[in-house]
């Protein structure tokens, strides 16, 4: 997908109109193809090839992926010594609702699209088709819901270009002290974890969050808190403690200074 091509895709629901299907394609395949009736997923699990639609070329690896639009005709080839293993199905897009067909805009084609997480997808694609070859009710649900997260999955890769190793290790970060919030972490630590100095930590930190790695601790310690009061007959000496505070009466006095009310009033609510 080209950079300019960039959209946002609107809620939407499929309904399939063939069963997932692994094609292991044959000595001498070809693929010119009529005019599609539908949307067709196509991905390339292993192989080489070529494919073109409206003068446009693409090479096949493992890994390419495209979703065809209805009356697309593309034209298919693979290399000999390496046959093409392909995974896809024919789909109707609908609107959230399931019922009327979506403008083909609200949903641009993906084609030719290199899918980053390929254990992922194809994990994804395992589990539609089982869905779809168990036959049953909750099986043939499952198979469009899984059909769904291929799609959305597809779209998230095409709008967000793959993160950096810095970027990669603040998710981490962040995951982490979601994980552990009552652990107390050193900035200074965490800037090692990311391979960054402590300034460019915090200002990666800050645009990753919207806040420096300070106040976010802050924000997830109390955001839990807040969860073990509602949900727990915890005393809140015993919640201060396991949440990395020494004083409890400090612990209300920063719950009260960010949440508005102390503690104490959200409990005997």
């Amino acid at each position: 997908m080209n950079t300019g091509d960039i959209f946002q895709p609107e809620p939407f629901a499929v309904r399939l109109n063939t069963k997932p299907t692994y094609w292991h394609c044959e000595p001498g395949w070809e693929w010119r193809a009529r005019p599609l009736p539908d949307s067709l997923l196509w991905y390339v699990m292993d192989g080489a090839g070529q494919m073109r639609l409206d003068g446009q070329v693409w090479e096949l690896s493992a890994g390419t992926c495209f979703v065809f639009p209805p009356k697309a005709r593309p034209y298919g080839t693979q290399d000999p010594d390496r046959r093409l293993v392909v995974f896809g199905m024919h789909f109707d897009l609908l609107d959230a609702h399931g019922e009327a067909p979506l403008q083909p805009a609200a949903m641009p084609p993906l084609l030719g699209q290199m899918v980053r997480d390929t254990a992922f997808f194809a994990t994804l694609a395992q589990q539609c088709d089982a869905g779809y070859r168990r036959g049953d009710p909750l099986g043939a649900w499952q198979s469009r819901v899984y059909l769904q997260a291929m799609l959305l999955h597809l779209w998230e890769e095409a709008l967000h270009p793959r993160a950096s190793a810095a970027e990669l290790a603040i998710d981490d970060i962040v995951r982490a002290i979601h994980r552990e919030p009552g652990k107390r972490w050193s900035v200074a630590d965490l800037a090692r974890w990311a391979h960054l100095s402590r300034a460019q930590f915090v200002r990666r930190f800050r645009a990753a969050t919207g806040l420096s790695p300070a106040h976010f601790m802050i924000q997830v310690r109390l955001e839990r808190a807040r969860q073990l009061i509602q949900e727990t007959t915890m005393p809140l000496g015993q919640i201060a403690t396991a949440l990395g505070y020494e004083d409890v009466y400090f612990f209300s006095r920063q719950y009260k200074h960010y949440c508005g009310s102390p503690p104490s009033a959200l409990r005997r609510e």
